[in-house]
């Protein structure tokens, strides 16, 4: 598989993963990962980050999540971008399709996020998880256009919890299209077929003074769908 290479320089490079395919590999998946490409194109990550598995890997998006992802070619970049993240320094979007309209034009969502029966939930939704196995994650959204059925949002997820942006929205009533752990009762559409969820800005400082900004637009077939559908007048 060909990925697409945005930006590269001698301390990192920022990717635009395809949907479908894993970040990196895990153990109940043997089938090539993002890392695995970039490893054949940038031997060098091989010793960079904490693990051979996730080779010069400082962020992750979910397997169906598509877009903007940045890798370190060096140990010393790996460790500069932990700490962006650690600080919340490093600036993320997402296009997200939600299902209904919200009654705000935007909002910010605070909860904290644990793992009960091999999925991810809010404190709110099952009282069952003790405090101190939760952890705070914060999600901010606006919205950007309104559709008959659904709604599209700019999502900027402060934290980098696991599933952290489908869990969020899901808890507030309006889960991603297309999201089969978090959408509860609600069927994909046909002529969509995967998570509507995608990555399209990262900024990330380069000094003091010095931002770098990356942005993409919607993937095709992402953006044929938004087009099939009517928007609400």
């Amino acid at each position: 598989m060909n990925i697409e290479v945005i930006f590269e320089n001698e301390d990192l490079v920022v990717a635009n993963k395809p949907s479908g395919l894993l970040t990196h590999p895990t153990l109940k998946s043997k089938e090539s990962a993002l890392s695995d490409i970039l490893l054949s194109k940038y031997p060098e990550i091989k010793d960079v980050g904490e693990g051979e598995d996730r080779p010069g890997i400082v962020h992750r998006l979910d397997r169906d999540t598509s877009g903007l992802i940045v890798i370190a070619r060096t140990q010393a970049s790996y460790k500069k971008l932990k700490e962006l993240f650690k600080k919340r320094e490093i600036e993320k979007k997402y296009y997200a399709l939600v299902w209904g309209i919200p009654a705000k034009s935007k909002g910010k969502i605070e909860k904290q996020i644990g793992a009960y029966k091999g999925k991810r939930i809010t404190v709110e939704e099952y009282s069952q998880i003790k405090p101190s196995k939760t952890r705070y994650a914060y999600t901010s959204w606006e919205l950007l256009e309104k559709y008959n059925k659904f709604s599209l949002l700019s999502v900027s997820p402060k934290t980098g919890r696991t599933h952290q942006i489908r869990v969020h929205l899901s808890s507030i009533g309006h889960p991603i299209v297309c999201d089969k752990i978090y959408g509860g009762k609600k069927k994909c559409p046909l002529d969509l077929g995967r998570l509507f969820l995608h990555a399209y800005f990262l900024g990330i400082p380069a000094d003091k003074s010095t931002m770098l900004e990356f942005e993409l637009r919607l993937p095709k077939d992402l953006d044929n769908f938004l087009n099939s559908v009517d928007k609400n007048k």
